[in-house]
């Protein structure tokens, strides 16, 4: 419901901005501007609409890479985490019971607290560390009697490894917040084409038409907000890879 009045105020309020600003200028300028008018105000208009337009498409376009981006990450550290959880079982008993374990309380405190958590504060979860940290340590500590134990523990280490630097790149995900900047841009960029077509009166069809490029600005503005933070709503993305794992590793521990 949130997310929905928060959509609503957005598209809203472009929509207000955009016929306010119209008319503000057309009561400023006044009624019957020449033809000479019309000819700059839409050579101004022209120009402004098509920086403000690249604007949102560069800043949208990145959200959208970023928003992909965190999903292949996670997709590729939950990978890791079975990697190793599998690597245990295959050197032996002595790595099996307290690798998988610190494993599987990784896996459930990064869907359970550390997701929300990213969403609230942009940071990660100390305890998810910990548990990282057990698994580290008691990969570590392994002491290979034959070559196969010696290749499984190389390779543990640099899967785990891979989960450590793809959690630190997903908070940057989720601490990359737009800048204000961008917000001003946005909201200028949406002023000035407005008042560019105070030359033309009021009536319903122009009125109609600056509606619709002020609503369709919101929805673009809106998107935008709504990727900037891909752990939280509107538009959430998921923990489904560590959901899938969890449900394939699931079970008593050995």
């Amino acid at each position: 419901m949130a997310s929905v009045l928060i959509g609503i105020a957005i598209i809203g309020g472009t929509t207000a901005t955009v016929l306010a600003a119209y008319y503000i200028m057309h009561l400023v300028m006044g009624d019957g501007p020449g033809g000479r008018d019309r000819e700059l105000a839409s050579s101004v208009i022209t120009r402004i609409a098509s920086l403000h337009a690249l604007i949102l498409a560069l800043v949208f376009a990145q959200e959208m890479i970023e928003y992909q981006a965190l999903r292949t990450e996670s997709a590729v550290e939950s990978n890791a985490v079975g990697d190793v959880f599998y690597d245990a079982e295959r050197y032996g008993p002595e790595a099996q019971a307290p690798i998988q374990k610190a494993l599987k309380d990784y896996v459930r405190i990064v869907i359970e607290e550390e997701w929300n958590e990213l969403g609230r504060t942009g940071e990660l979860s100390s305890a998810a560390w910990d548990q990282w940290n057990n698994a580290y340590l008691k990969v570590l500590e392994l002491a290979p009697a034959n070559s196969k134990q010696e290749s499984l523990r190389g390779h543990m280490l640099e899967e785990i490894h891979m989960i450590s630097e793809s959690r630190d790149r997903r908070e940057n995900s989720g601490t990359d917040s737009i800048s204000l900047i961008f917000w001003f841009a946005a909201v200028s960029g949406v002023i000035f084409t407005a008042i560019g077509y105070y030359p033309y009166a009021p009536d319903g069809r122009n009125l109609l038409l600056l509606s619709i490029f002020g609503a369709f600005t919101g929805i673009i503005l809106f998107f935008i907000y709504a990727f900037s933070n891909p752990y939280g709503p509107p538009a959430t993305l998921f923990p489904t890879a560590f959901e899938r794992l969890q449900e394939e590793i699931s079970g008593p521990d050995p």
